[in-house]
């Protein structure tokens, strides 16, 4: 099978697409035969080695897919050979025309869910599933600020925030970014390259602030975030690509909580409950993955770059 390898980390071009053998599933695994293979951030941070865990090497990036199962393991009962699914997390890599997957990585893919959506499920909405209910506990009734909500992670909050019942803020710097978010269910959408963008959010809570803010770029935005926060406000940092400085008595002041998590973090149970709780979701049709952009399964590397370079519109997906 055709699959993209890394033998060596660093920029994009390191992605190579080479011939290898096709996997074989072991008792409790499972082989996709793969649709489109979802691109995120997280790929990029280990293919270049910013990542805390290093790879072994060579090996196939990729955490998400879509596709339908191939065949499975003696010991596999939850899927059979045929079943469209999504997969979150993968034994061998989703970058590939097959990937090797443990049982409790597939999950069924509705019919009402294209296997391009399929592929932008996986790490965006576990992610922001992980960060609202369990790092931030948000509630129904409660104000989330979702800072960065044309992106896949950004999309996925909104929507799973809005059908929980909370008023939502989403922020992006294109008015492409503000349309789609606001398609998405956000309440009110804000530019935050606007230099008043804070204001603007404590504005529309009528001077409280927000009680959840869910964080993409927290080098960027963590120390303004902590003005924004309400009482008891929870922020969740979710991604950063770098240091910051930040003043400790404002969160101080406000009893105010900075988390940090990593849905690999998620324990087992954890996870199984998330993806009830999507399969649910994408089933009933109030989660909806929107794709931004689609490139075929050679041009790895430029999707690579178009995910660190450019703003998010969507999720960015691989077709195989």
């Amino acid at each position: 099978m055709k699959a993209i390898r890394v033998a060596v980390l660093g920029d994009p071009e390191v992605m190579r697409m080479e011939e290898i053998p096709d996997p074989v599933p072991g008792a409790f695994q499972v082989v996709v035969k793969v649709q489109a293979a979802g691109v995120n951030p997280v790929d990029t941070y280990i293919r270049s080695g910013q990542y805390a865990l290093k790879p072994g090497l060579p090996y196939t990036p990729g955490m998400d897919a879509s596709g339908v199962i191939e065949s499975v393991g003696d010991k596999v009962t939850g899927v059979s050979v045929g079943e469209r699914v999504y997969v979150a997390g993968s034994v061998s890599g989703t970058y590939a025309e097959k990937t090797l997957c443990n049982e409790s990585q597939v999950h069924k893919l509705p019919s009402r869910i294209s296997f391009t959506q399929g592929a932008g499920v996986g790490v965006p909405y576990s992610t922001a599933y992980y960060a609202l209910f369990y790092r931030a506990r948000a509630l129904a009734g409660e104000t989330v600020l979702v800072h960065g909500a044309s992106g896949g992670v950004g999309l996925a909050a909104v929507q799973l925030s809005r059908n929980a019942g909370m008023t939502v803020i989403g922020t992006s710097s294109t008015e492409q970014g503000q349309r789609l978010a606001a398609e998405q269910g956000a309440h009110y959408v804000v530019d935050h390259k606007a230099p008043d963008h804070m204001d603007k959010i404590r504005s529309i809570t009528g001077g409280r602030g927000v009680d959840v803010i869910l964080e993409m770029l927290a080098n960027v935005n963590l120390g303004k975030d902590l003005g924004a926060l309400a009482f008891n406000g929870r922020v969740v940092v979710i991604g950063s690509r770098g240091t910051v400085e930040i003043d400790p008595r404002v969160a101080m002041g406000f009893n105010a909580a900075i988390l940090g998590m990593s849905v690999l973090n998620a324990g087992e149970h954890e996870l199984f409950s998330i993806h009830a709780a999507l399969a649910a979701g994408l089933e009933n049709g109030t989660l909806r993955p929107v794709i931004g952009r689609e490139f075929p399964l050679s041009d790895a590397a430029r999707a690579h770059h178009e995910i660190m370079e450019t703003n998010a519109n969507g999720k960015i997906v691989l077709i195989v």
